[in-house]
């Protein structure tokens, strides 16, 4: 549905052979793109789930698209603005500007598929600065996708909220899928900043103490992220998997190309 910057679409066959075997409700407190949603949804394994991200313009563009997705898709049609770096500033300008809540949507969408490799990124007076793509046929999502993606939506909790609220309600035998911004490897990855308040080594280390938490109270767990030393000493007493993972977003273009990424468990 979305380009997502970290997405794990392509990732998904490595990440759903080490789902647990039957869990509760689905929780997801970073949910990005929804690859693993998505996937989950598709093949009919979550009957409850809770959707969450510190993202509010995700959070409310997820909202839209699940109560309002004929309007969304109205807002998207009356969308004038061109695939060219002049149309693609001025859309920003608007999204920025603080439209109503579904022409922000139907914006975000635009901007997401026209901007640089489908990054969100906010200065620090929180807007959104993410330069134009320069894609050749960039396409937004049809109204038969929207409305795919409403239906999938149907029922689900979407909420704007921290990790830490969403991971302390779960019970045992709940499964929640954990995929932060990553822990950087190198000076050139560590360039974009998700939300106005980041997510640096502090943050990994909450999310490691709540990670222990949750898994103490019978919570199935798993987590993506960087193979660094400080991940891995903060999960060593987990079980770690390396998989191969595309980079396509570093600044610099000899950063780019497969790398190690981990997958965490408690199981």
């Amino acid at each position: 549905m979305l380009k997502w910057a970290g997405g794990k679409r392509s990732l998904l066959p490595s990440i759903m052979d080490k789902i647990p075997d039957n869990f509760n409700k689905y929780m997801e407190p970073f949910v990005g793109g929804g690859a693993m949603f998505f996937e989950l949804r598709n093949r009919g394994l979550i009957t409850s789930a809770i959707l969450s991200d510190l993202n509010l313009d995700l959070i409310s563009l997820y909202t839209i698209i699940r109560d309002r997705p004929g309007e969304l898709i109205e807002s998207i049609e009356n969308i004038d603005y061109k695939n060219n770096k002049e149309d693609f500033n001025a859309a920003r300008d608007e999204f920025n500007s603080d439209p109503t809540p579904v022409r922000k949507a139907a914006l975000m969408m635009y901007l997401n598929r026209h901007c640089f490799n489908g990054l969100y990124r906010v200065n620090l007076s929180g807007k959104f600065n993410v330069p134009f793509g320069r894609y050749n046929n960039p396409n937004i999502p049809s109204n038969d996708q929207i409305m795919e993606v409403s239906g999938a939506l149907k029922g689900v909790e979407l909420r704007y909220s921290d990790f830490e609220t969403v991971m302390r309600e779960a019970k045992k035998g709940d499964f929640i899928y954990l995929d932060p911004p990553y822990q950087p490897i190198s000076e050139t990855s560590h360039f974009t900043s998700y939300s106005s308040g980041g997510f640096g080594d502090k943050e990994q280390r909450r999310l490691a103490k709540t990670f222990r938490d949750a898994a103490k109270a019978g919570v199935f767990l798993m987590l993506s992220n960087s193979n660094s030393p400080f991940i891995m000493e903060l999960y060593s007493d987990f079980n770690i998997s390396n998989i191969l993972a595309a980079r396509n977003i570093n600044s610099n273009g000899k950063g780019r190309g497969k790398i190690n990424e981990v997958l965490i468990t408690n199981y």
